[in-house]
């Protein structure tokens, strides 16, 4: 891989980095439902420029290696929250068809899309959906319960195109779409852990398609997927996202918004600095 020539010390600690994030990730995807993208991320992006990866497929590389990682956190956190009954399977049949189809949506956006395009959507989408959590009002909200079709197919492809543009697991859309519509935080994030294999799975063939035979892409990668990554990052997010899975039904919802609202204001703002820098 690009930068494996640095100092052992050097690259001992960027394993570190990806073992806390993976640790941290997998905790996410439970907690959240997010399937630890919203880690990954960023945590990708600097470990790949450290290891001089060129700055042109950085942040595809990055969300690709999320999207990839994220099929297995979220398989393992959906089959913990259905069987607490928590998931709305309902709905999940509803998004069968749209989220796959915004998915392929961004996977085209994404081999047109620059680096810093990606950034701009992950840190904006990011902010907004924190102050909306933070700021929460029982008001604050469009309905008493889901919308039927067309309007739950549109927000179906609205979140799969986004939260594969961000290389997250639909978390982070879902919940909010979820809760202003009237349905408990618990519920919220229990669906998104299936909304995130929804996402997952085509997303990583997307980004797979995406990238292929880009001559920037460091070894080990297939497209926009890097394996070596990916491989690092699995054992310790898979190991870990039951004890998420506890932490979130021992919370409040208020709790969990806060939390939530928190930590998507962190991410948001590592990428602002990213784009100044």
């Amino acid at each position: 891989m690009v930068g494996l020539d640095l100092p052992v010390s050097e690259l001992v600690t960027f394993a570190v980095a990806l073992a806390a994030a993976s640790i941290v990730s997998g905790l996410m995807a439970g907690i959240f439902g997010i399937g630890g993208g919203a880690v990954l991320v960023p945590v990708f992006y600097q470990v790949f420029g450290l290891l001089d990866v060129e700055e042109a497929v950085r942040m595809h590389l990055s969300v690709g290696s999320s999207l990839a990682i994220i099929i297995p956190t979220a398989i393992r956190s959906f089959m913990a929250h259905r069987a607490k009954g928590a998931v709305d399977m309902d709905l999940l049949k509803k998004f069968l068809i749209p989220v796959p189809v915004g998915v392929v949506l961004a996977s085209l956006t994404a081999a047109y899309i620059s680096s810093e395009g990606l950034r701009v959507v992950f840190a904006v989408m990011t902010l907004l959906v924190a102050g909306r959590l933070l700021f929460n009002r029982d008001s604050w909200r469009i309905g008493s319960d889901i919308p039927k079709n067309p309007g739950v197919s549109i927000a179906g492809v609205f979140i799969g195109y986004f939260s594969t543009l961000m290389g997250i697991g639909g978390g982070v859309l879902n919940n909010t779409f979820m809760t202003v519509f009237g349905r408990p935080m618990h519920q919220a994030v229990a669906t998104s852990s299936g909304v995130g294999v929804l996402i997952g799975i085509p997303g990583t063939i997307g980004y797979i398609w995406a990238g292929w035979g880009n001559p920037d892409l460091p070894i080990a990668s297939t497209g926009y997927i890097n394996w070596i990554a990916v491989a690092l990052t699995i054992p310790l997010a898979l190991l870990v996202t039951p004890y998420g899975v506890r932490i979130a039904h021992a919370l409040t919802k208020r709790q969990l918004e806060i939390s939530f609202g928190l930590f998507c204001i962190f991410v948001s703002a590592r990428f602002f600095w990213s784009l100044i820098d």
